[in-house]
């Protein structure tokens, strides 16, 4: 069996911080190396689709069980725009803490605003998607790669007149005056990215996919691959995962607190992933119930993948390196 795993953020790590499972499978490894990419675009070539804008709002509906049908699909997450003199700074809602009741009454309120026009829907608190349709061009990130920055320039012209239209509907809500009697921010616009229509899918690179963002599931879905939520550890998953086979895992615990320069919840949720990932994988090789561990690492200087075999674990010569090594 070939386990595969993405980890955005994991060569992000400040000196220090020693991770022996996953530093003896990096250094043990074979390396190849390509342009550094986001998440996002890399599942997009991984799942061979056309290049483009990924429809990351079919496909995420996808993911959480919905049917896209043959309308056309948006990301529309929640975000935070705060204005800071002549600068207009986002802040993704892997920030705002937004309670699942919180995310149902706002989309609740777009609807009733925008009736036929728009239907927004609530896959979690964090993501959320919105048909129309009627097609339009857009061209945008995803909020957590425009965290902290400067998007005035960056706001989609073609949407601008929803956009504030959804904006005012926001600002009035009582949820987000409950929020800022809290001190919290309001959740006062949503970000548009990721349109299109469903793709056809039709990689079969992996016989399975776990991971808990929706977007990686609903491509497993529409390729027509085994998928799954991502368990607590490599033990769980091994129990369920088939013996043979290529097996593919999403571990984006990194992400966000990388993307929120959060050092204390990285350093916590990368200590989780060598106790409950890493060090699992890595005696399931020495054991042989795994025939090979690929670390793919997207986001890095260059796009990583570090490849390790059974055998490769002999090679003593390669010693062990922290991650900063790999920065």
């Amino acid at each position: 069996m070939h386990c595969e795993l993405l980890a955005p953020g994991l060569f992000a790590a400040p000196g220090g911080l020693r991770l022996p499972s996953l530093e003896l499978l990096l250094a043990r490894g074979r390396c190849t190396s390509a342009g550094s990419q986001g998440v996002e675009a890399w599942l997009q070539e991984a799942f061979e689709l056309e290049d483009g804008p990924l429809a990351a709002g079919a496909l995420t509906l996808f993911g959480a069980s919905g049917e896209p049908g043959e309308r056309f699909w948006v990301r529309a997450d929640p975000v935070h725009l705060r204005l800071m003199r002549d600068r207009l700074v986002l802040v993704p809602a892997a920030a705002l803490r937004i309670q699942r009741n919180e995310a149902e009454a706002l989309c609740d309120a777009l609807n009733r605003h925008f009736s036929a026009q728009l239907d927004f829907q609530a896959i979690d608190p964090q993501r959320w998607v919105a048909s129309t349709p009627e097609e339009f061009a857009l061209e945008a990130k995803p909020p957590l790669e425009l965290a902290g920055r400067d998007v005035a320039a960056a706001l989609p012209t073609t949407t601008s007149k929803l956009l504030n239209e959804a904006q005012m509907v926001l600002h009035a809500n009582p949820v987000n005056e409950a929020r800022e009697s809290r001190g919290e921010p309001p959740v006062n616009s949503v970000w548009l990215w990721g349109a299109g229509r469903m793709p056809a899918v039709s990689s079969k690179r992996w016989q399975s996919v776990t991971a808990d963002d929706p977007l990686a599931l609903g491509l497993a879905r529409a390729a027509g691959v085994r998928h799954r939520p991502l368990p607590a550890s490599a033990t769980a998953w091994l129990d369920h995962a088939p013996e043979e086979g290529r097996h593919f895992v999403v571990l984006d615990a990194l992400r966000a607190p990388l993307a929120l320069e959060e050092k204390g919840e990285y350093q916590e949720a990368l200590a989780r992933l060598e106790r409950d990932w890493f060090a699992p994988l890595l005696a399931a090789l020495r054991d042989g119930r795994i025939g090979m561990v690929t670390i793919h690492v997207p986001d890095a200087a260059e796009c990583l993948a570090y490849e390790t075999i059974r055998g490769d674990l002999r090679r003593f010569w390669r010693r062990p390196r922290s991650l900063e090594h790999y920065a």
